[in-house]
Parts: structure tokens; C-alpha cells; sequence
């Protein structure tokens, strides 16, 4: 099975590099993007359905081949149960956004080079979820940058795309630059990149200083792109910026990047900068849930209220719980993290779409423009748009709710060490963030779905959801409801493995 993942990790990049040699139509493109990462997809279901569920703590599918023994550089990748839901969310989502662009690409390129650059993407995704190695978790993790850069400068949003386009590359490849000195730092100590002895070593070989030092530039480096408060800047513009499959893309995967690369290795590699740093990450986190909360209020009530901005603000909160949980040092807190990376990867992902959708039949997303009353312009778009939102608030019995009731649980009862008190205030504004996420989420439904609407001529009817919609949406709608009702489908999975990295055993 591990030339299954092999595969996986290859095939997206072979396509892009099909694509790039040999010119083909728009329409070949397409559909040829869709067949690529179709195939993906299902490599990454045959690694679930072949991967070991009573042994998920193992590091499993693993290939170990030397690049540069003098350097100790290795091409070491595998996956467990923290590392299996992510690599099933990205082959899901980029298969999703392949179908989305048979509908329709926004101007600004050829579909070939728009494809191409999905497919460069996804390879980058793939890779740093499953890579073993912290040289090559870092070229994976900068592997991305330069796709969804061109993503959001050709086809992004004219007049916004380029300075977007630049933010972004300039907060990531800073971000990235502190991250690898922190790498760096810790070879240096231990003699190894191997991500899973140094998990396994728990910071034996270096001193506390150093862990802390290491901490706190690998958490930068990672916190630039979960993205957390105050450095999160460049994530509303880059979302009001991009096309529809960037925005999915990058608020479904590659957000959990950077709260992957805690978990993974920053947390049980370094536990003594971790709990050094843990306060402080928890309380940007809750910052985070409040101020992105405060912000789509505002929005809301904004004549330059844009919709995809309040999805991508809601992010930061969402997000912020992400943080909150990781922040705990406990098994509860974490694995509510990884629920928040899926829940949010389902519901955003889908919320963007629906974004996507209302701006390209209004021809705007400012919502003193959209006109209002979707739900009797477009009925089913409406009742979808609805149901992502009111998934997004955290509603029980859908994907939103789970995550962010571990985290609040980690948080009431934290990791020994770590006070107690501080926590419990970090907890209440927390909670207060729920509330003002529902009232967010519902005013927004209320301003698009259920607004004025009406024109001198009556309601002005937009086209309502087709069959490539229902293609690209209907897997993240079912998916909400079942992570939603049957939660254990993904803490089963995670649960072991979180248990066994922070060194409780299975």
C-alpha cells in the first residue's frame, strides 16, 4: 500500500506537468483535471480503506529513501490517524473545485495553466500532510505557495487580485523563512530531521532554552498560515481576491497546514517551548474567535460589506478555536483542533462555493448589491446558503459543533502546568464567540436570503443551483451531516494517534 500513496502524491503533480508539455483545449482540461484528481481521490480512499484503524497511533504506508546521506536528507513520507482525515479532505476538496471549473473559470488565463497550477497545488497539500522528514515538510509546505499565488493574480477578482496576490506571498514566504530556522535550530541539537523521532524523543538532546527558542520560530513560521491573530492580514484579502476554487481551496486546506505542523511537530517535538508558549497561543486563538466574530458584525451592518470577506473573517475564529484546543496540551483539546480543521474544511469549503455561486449570477458580493431574498430568486441556493451557515455556527448535529466543543473542554481542564484560571477566562470568551457567530451567521442569512429583494419590477430571479452545483456541492453537504451525527467517524481515526504523539500511549 505505500506505492498507493506514492501514487498519490505523484499523480496530481504528473497531470500538471501532462498539461504543461502537451497543449490541449479548455474543454480537454477540464475534464482532464477532473479525471486526475478523480483518481487521487480514490487512491486516498483505497490508503483509507487499507489503513489500519486498531493500530492508528503507527506511522503507516511509509517509504524511507535517503536523498543525501552527508546531509541526512530523506524522502520520508507515511500517514496515521492525524495525518488520514487531511489527506481525504484535500483529495475531496480538489476534486470538488476540478468539477466546479467544467461549470465555469473566471477570465484571466486559460483553463490548461488554471488546472496545471490546482493539480501543482494539490501535490504540495498531499505532501505536507504525509511527509516524515522537516526538509521535506518544508518544500512541501512552500510547494503551495507559488500555485495559489498565481491563482489569486490571474483569476482573481480585477483591481484586487495583485496586491492580494503580493500580501500573501510576502506573509507566507516570511513565515516560512522563520520556520526553517527553527528546523534548522533543532537539527542542530538533535542531529536528525526524522519528524517521528523527535516526537518520539519528546525534546531529549535539547535544553529548554533551546525548545523554547525553536517554539517560537516554528510557531511563527505556522501561525502565518493557520492564520492567527494579529498576523491573519493578509487572509481577507486574498479571499475577496481569489476565484471561487482558490478561496475553497485555501480556506479548506491549506489553512491546516499550519495547525498540522503544531500538532505534528512543534507540540511533541518541543513540549517544554510548547509549554512555554501555550498560554500565549491560546489567548491569540480566543482573540482570533472574538475579533473575527466583532468584524462580520460589523460587516453586516457595512454598505461595503463584501460576502466572501465575512466567510473569510469567520475564519479567523474558527481557526482561533483550532488554537485554543491545540493550546490545552491534552488529548481532548487536540483532537477537537482536528475536528475543527475537517468540520471547517466541510462547511467553509462549501460556503464558498455557495459565495462563489451568488456573486457570479448577482455579478457582485457586496451585499447592499446582491439585492436580498435569494430564497425567492433562488430558492435552492438560498436553502443551501442557509444550511452552510447555520453549519458554520456550530449548530449540534453538524460538522461545526464537535471541534469547537473539544477545544472549550480541553480548555476548562488544560494539560498540569498550565493555569487553570487563565484558561477558564480564555474559556468564557470563547463561549461569548459562539454567541456572536450565531448572530453573525444568522444576520447574514437574514441580509442575502431573507432581505428586501424587490425592484421596481418585483424580485429580479438569478439562476438557481444546476447540475455541475449539485456535483460539486452535494459530497460537503452529506459529509456535514455525518461528521455532524456520527462524530466518532473521524475521532476514532484521530483519537490513538493524539494520545500516542503527546506520549500517553494508545
Amino acid at each position: 500500500m505505500r506505492y498507493v500513496l506514492l501514487a498519490a502524491l505523484a499523480l496530481p503533480f504528473l497531470g500538471a506537468a501532462v498539461l504543461v508539455l502537451r497543449p490541449v483545449g479548455d474543454r480537454a482540461a477540464r475534464r482532464f483535471g477532473v479525471g486526475v484528481t478523480g483518481a487521487t481521490l480514490a487512491l486516498t480512499v483505497a490508503l483509507a480503506a487499507g489503513f489500519d484503524r486498531h493500530d492508528a497511533r503507527s506511522m503507516q504506508f511509509a517509504t524511507d529513501w535517503v536523498w543525501a546521506s552527508s546531509l541526512d536528507l530523506h524522502f520520508h513520507v507515511g500517514i496515521d490517524g492525524i495525518s488520514l482525515p487531511l489527506v481525504l479532505l484535500t483529495a475531496l476538496l480538489t476534486f470538488l473545485v476540478a468539477v466546479h471549473s467544467l461549470g465555469t473559470i473566471p477570465d484571466g488565463g486559460s483553463a490548461r495553466a488554471y488546472v496545471a497550477l490546482v493539480l501543482v497545488l494539490e501535490t504540495g497539500v498531499l505532501g505536507t500532510f504525509a511527509a516524515l522528514d522537516l526538509i521535506l515538510f518544508f518544500l512541501f509546505f512552500e510547494v503551495v505557495l507559488i500555485p495559489m499565488y498565481f491563482l489569486i493574480a490571474r483569476w482573481g477578482t480585477p483591481g484586487e487580485r495583485g496586491p492580494a496576490a503580493v500580501k500573501f506571498l510576502l506573509y507566507t514566504v516570511l513565515g516560512s523563512a522563520v520556520m526553517l530556522l527553527g528546523f534548522l535550530l533543532v537539527q542542530a541539537h538533535t542531529g536528525t530531521f526524522d519528524i517521528t523521532a523527535l516526537a518520539a524523543a519528546h525534546g531529549s538532546g535539547m535544553s529548554r532554552g533551546v525548545q523554547i527558542l525553536a517554539f517560537l520560530a516554528i510557531g511563527l513560521g505556522l501561525a502565518v498560515k493557520v492564520p492567527m491573530w494579529p498576523l491573519h492580514t493578509w487572509l481577507p484579502d486574498a479571499h475577496t481576491a481569489a476565484p471561487t476554487g482558490g478561496s475553497v481551496l485555501l480556506a479548506g486546506v491549506l489553512l491546516k497546514m499550519g495547525t498540522y505542523g503544531l500538532i505534528r511537530i512543534a507540540v511533541p517535538a518541543l513540549p517544554q517551548g510548547a509549554e512555554e508558549f501555550a498560554p500565549y497561543l491560546a489567548a491569540f486563538g480566543t482573540v482570533g474567535i472574538v475579533y473575527g466574530s466583532l468584524v462580520c458584525l460589523a460587516l453586516l451592518r457595512s454598505p461595503d460589506g463584501d460576502l466572501k470577506r465575512i466567510i473569510a473573517y469567520s475564519s479567523v475564529g474558527h481557526m482561533g478555536f483550532a488554537l485554543l484546543g491545540i493550546a490545552t496540551l491534552t488529548p481532548q483539546g487536540i483532537n477537537g483542533a482536528l475536528f475543527v480543521n475537517i468540520g471547517h474544511g466541510l462547511v467553509t469549503g462549501l460556503l464558498f462555493f455557495l459565495a462563489g455561486a451568488v456573486k457570479d449570477r448577482s455579478g457582485t458580493a457586496l451585499l447592499a448589491r446582491i439585492g436580498g431574498s435569494l430564497y425567492a430568486r433562488a430558492p435552492r441556493l438560498g436553502g443551501l446558503l442557509a444550511f452552510a451557515a447555520v453549519a458554520g455556527l456550530g449548530l449540534p448535529g453538524l460538522a461545526g459543533f464537535w471541534g469547537e466543543l473539544l477545544a472549550m473542554y480541553g480548555a476548562y481542564q488544560p494539560a498540569a502546568g498550565l493555569s487553570h484560571g487563565l484558561y477558564w477566562v480564555l474559556l468564557a470568551a470563547a463561549g461569548t464567540g459562539t454567541v456572536l457567530t450565531a448572530a453573525y451567521m444568522l444576520g447574514l442569512v437574514r441580509t442575502v436570503c431573507a432581505g428586501p429583494g424587490r425592484h421596481a419590477d418585483g424580485f429580479t430571479p438569478l439562476p438557481d443551483v444546476g447540475g455541475v452545483d449539485v456535483a460539486a456541492w452535494g459530497p460537503l453537504v452529506a459529509l456535514t451531516v455525518v461528521a455532524g451525527l456520527w462524530p466518532a467517524s473521524v475521532l476514532a481515526v484521530t483519537d490513538p494517534a493524539v494520545r500516542a504523539l503527546l506520549g500517553g500511549g494508545a
